[in-house]
């Protein structure tokens, strides 16, 4: 089992209000624990009451209050009182869904991500952490891909719907710390992985896509591409503590990229896949079907030297985790 994780920071995070957006999610969930970890008074906004999604384990120690995001008087009346806003709230999925919906998912993440910083900055919270993504970049950049590539051409057509929204969202927080003085957080996270991942067919990334399949016997296992598209993935305790640490130490409406420097193909990614879960699988791909962006890889250089980060959990560690969750809650 992987170490709990400790964050090592100072005493900013104790006694603080923190509003978690997307706090009852799957990678929401891991911040809220860490959070509470630290000392702080951490609050969930959920649509629904009753639906604390992944936070039994720490749900007596925090504030659950049901609140739609996409209804302004709502994210005012969650947000009032607030020292800090982390907003992971998001409408995304794999390849499959954000092809077929981009106007949906760039509609409902800038309508819920307006309401949630204009609440903040109307309650005068002290800071904003923006969740980007690394789909702000283009299909061809640099590799490793450096910030100031991040709006140099259009977003990767695959995840366009997205990839525009998240942009859209790193420049209001630099407007608004540029035209209020709000101290705004702007971290531009590589593909997340691990437990509590959403496994749903439709919108699930190609970790969890891939786990799901595997572990329920698909055979032959038909992969989408021809695996030759690389991904930088960040194990979810390690994207948890990054935000957190970005929230911390770099407030300054400047992206950052959160992710693992190691870049790995899809098809070593598989093969790594079938390997750990001791199946005899035959692997074919599908050479007709979208792959995405041929190459992704996080240069970590601006997070090392601006808020210290790296990660902890070695991409096989991580994996293993995480088929044997699948197994443990899915399957068994």
């Amino acid at each position: 089992m992987l170490r709990r994780v400790s964050i090592l920071v100072t005493s900013f995070w104790q006694n603080k209000r923190v509003l978690v957006t997307g706090g009852a999610g799957f990678i929401g969930s891991h911040v809220v624990e860490l959070l509470v970890a630290e000392g702080a008074d951490v609050t969930v906004p959920v649509r629904t009451e009753g639906r604390d999604g992944f936070l039994e384990s720490v749900r007596s120690q925090i504030k659950v209050k049901a609140a739609d995001l996409m209804v302004e008087r709502d994210c005012r009346a969650v947000t009032e009182g607030q020292d800090v806003v982390m907003n992971l709230a998001a409408d995304v999925g794999g390849i499959e869904y954000n092809v077929a919906h981009p106007a949906s998912i760039f509609r409902n993440n800038l309508q819920a991500y307006m309401n949630c910083i204009e609440a903040a900055r109307c309650e005068g919270v002290e800071r904003f952490l923006v969740t980007s993504s690394a789909c702000v970049y283009p299909r061809h950049c640099s590799i490793p891909t450096p910030e100031d590539e991040g709006f140099s051409d259009r977003p990767e057509p695959t995840n366009e719907g997205y990839g525009w929204s998240k942009r859209m969202e790193e420049y209001l927080g630099q407007a608004y710390a540029a035209e209020y003085g709000m101290k705004v957080g702007i971290a531009r996270p590589y593909n997340c992985y691990g437990p509590r991942d959403n496994f749903d067919p439709e919108k699930s990334h190609v970790i969890p896509a891939l786990v799901r399949r595997i572990i329920e016997g698909e055979n032959p296992l038909v992969v989408w591409g021809d695996g030759r598209q690389s991904r930088s993935f960040l194990y979810v305790t390690d994207f948890a503590r990054g935000l957190i640490e970005m929230a911390e130490r770099y407030a300054e409406a400047d992206p950052v990229n959160i992710g693992a420097e190691e870049e790995t193909t899809v098809k070593e990614l598989v093969e790594l896949l079938v390997d750990l879960s001791g199946m005899d699988i035959d692997i074919q791909y599908d050479t007709s079907k979208p792959a995405g962006q041929p190459r992704r890889k996080c240069d970590s250089r601006k997070a090392v030297e601006k808020v210290g980060f790296a990660p902890r959990v070695a991409l096989r560690e991580g994996l293993a985790e995480t088929l044997d969750y699948y197994f443990r809650i899915h399957a068994a």
